[in-house]
């Protein structure tokens, strides 16, 4: 019984922990420009789609492949940003929540035309031979997605309280107005922001997709259930939406052990309303 109970716990920090980087990324948007961003469970998909390229079709290393797979989401999240969202003739946050699912509609249909239908496989960042623990087996690749996730969430602490262009980011998401006044450009702030997400939803792509399989639209379930982790832990907080993520990976992964595995994918939409009808606020929302 105890066996189970860590294996389920391990499958649940694995999920987890990809939920955390892509609800990390709505938050980075949100405190910035104060919409969701549902671009962000595109870029999910396109970090899994540029790794194959890069390991596949240019034939490039690991850990080459996983840099260039993640600038690249990068940059496309930047021009999203930049000729899709700020040439809006409109700064109601709904019209640009709206704008954000038509924006999120074409970059699937592209990644459909580019990459097509079929779907596709990605090898793990390192042999896939188990590593036993106390009689739970867990996978190298399972790993890596927690080391990994560690390490992003520690460089964004690093650049939000270590960097001018982080402070500047806090300041604005604190008072943008004060922000405005003492000339702290909005511009360079909502591309920045914009490039953070991408970097984390490519991330989060090029982690879950050797556990996965890759196809043209993997990332919206993804996307939603980390949209649901973020909502949890209290929208727009990080230490939110990083325990919101883990909280919800556990969840699913204990009831679909001791329940039933058809109710993995309910559970994030459960949680989700139970959420937003007992504390909308989240459990670290002010």
């Amino acid at each position: 019984m105890f066996a189970d109970l860590l294996q389920y716990t391990f499958s649940g920090l694995t999920s987890g922990a990809i939920y955390a980087l892509i609800a990390l990324g709505f938050c980075v948007v949100n405190n910035t420009m104060k919409i969701v961003n549902f671009v962000q469970v595109d870029f999910v998909t396109l970090g899994g789609m540029l790794m194959f390229s890069c390991l596949f079709g240019a034939g490039l290393p690991m850990i080459p492949g996983i840099l260039l797979a993640v600038a690249g989401v990068a940059l496309v999240a930047m021009i999203v940003e930049r000729f899709g969202l700020r040439p809006a003739r409109s700064n109601h946050h709904l019209v640009l929540i709206f704008l954000t699912v038509g924006l999120s509609i074409i970059l699937r249909g592209i990644i459909k035309l580019i990459w097509g239908t079929n779907r596709m496989a990605l090898p793990p960042l390192t042999p896939d031979v188990p590593i036993t623990f106390m009689g739970a087996s867990l996978l190298p690749q399972a790993l890596w997605v927690m080391v990994l996730t560690i390490g992003a969430i520690s460089l964004l602490t690093w650049f939000f309280y270590r960097t001018s262009l982080g402070l500047s980011m806090r300041a604005v998401a604190s008072n943008p107005t004060a922000a405005a006044v003492v000339g702290i450009p909005a511009g360079r702030i909502r591309l920045t922001s914009y490039a953070i997400a991408g970097a984390l939803g490519g991330l989060a792509g090029v982690l879950v997709t050797p556990i996965t399989t890759l196809n043209y639209d993997v990332g919206v379930l993804l996307g939603l259930k980390g949209f649901a982790a973020a909502i949890l832990g209290g929208f727009g907080s990080f230490p939110g939406a990083i325990v919101g993520g883990l909280c919800l990976g556990l969840l699913e992964s204990l009831s679909a052990g001791y329940l039933s595995s058809a109710y993995k994918d309910v559970v994030a939409f459960v949680v989700l309303l139970l959420v937003l009808f007992v504390r909308p606020k989240g459990l670290f929302g002010e």
